[in-house]
């Protein structure tokens, strides 16, 4: 099964996107609840079990860790990891005080994030390890209610500075809770799955002309 952007957009890949057209397909007996799906940023593996649904997702790529900034009229340390889509993480105290519009832009047009952008994620790790995430999405230019690669970014960050082990639990904007597993490797993570839930908003019927 194919999974491509029909407005030739920037993201290569869509997380949640992907896991609601696995269950689709699935449901409309077009694909088993085990099948592959073809994006952009390559193939991925879908697992449909119920409103539930696991997505296997590529090999992240670009880390960098520890990096400064200015934007916005502040400085911020930033991660960064490309998850099928780029993405920087910002660990901040105050999740609900970010002005993310002002933030969000600001940082998603930086110089280092140039030529593409990047989709901007702001953090903050409950004392359960549970972490809170919202997400400036490129392409939307908005605050986001969820970010199926921007939650897969946070936890794999998280991660690998040692604040967090996988599975890791994230509640976006939403509310909805996720899980993002993986195994960290000396240079990376391996085995990057998104697993979280699916619903239908409504149905419809398109008429040919």
């Amino acid at each position: 099964m194919r999974f491509f952007n029909p407005d030739g957009g920037e993201a290569d890949l869509c997380g949640n996107g992907a896991r609601c057209l696995a269950r689709f397909a699935h449901d409309h007996c077009a694909a088993p609840a085990d099948h592959r799906i073809e994006t952009a940023a390559g193939e991925v593996r879908a697992e449909v079990r119920g409103a539930q649904v696991r997505l296997h997702l590529p090999a992240p790529r670009d880390w960098r860790l520890q990096r400064t900034l200015t934007a916005a009229g502040q400085s911020w340390t930033y991660h960064f990891v490309n998850t099928g889509v780029p993405h920087a993480v910002l660990e901040v105290d105050d999740l609900a005080g970010v002005d993310i519009p002002r933030a969000g832009a600001a940082l998603r047009h930086h110089a280092d994030f140039a030529p593409q952008g990047a989709n901007v994620n702001f953090i903050r790790i409950e004392p359960d390890r549970t972490v809170r995430v919202r997400t400036y999405e490129r392409g939307v230019e908005a605050e986001t209610l969820a970010c199926g690669t921007g939650l897969t970014a946070s936890a794999l960050i998280a991660g690998r500075l040692g604040r967090v082990t996988p599975p890791v639990r994230l509640r976006p904007a939403s509310g909805d809770e996720l899980i993002v597993d993986f195994i960290l490797t000396p240079d990376g993570a391996r085995d990057v799955t998104l697993t979280g839930p699916t619903e239908y908003v409504f149905e419809g019927t398109l008429a040919a002309p």
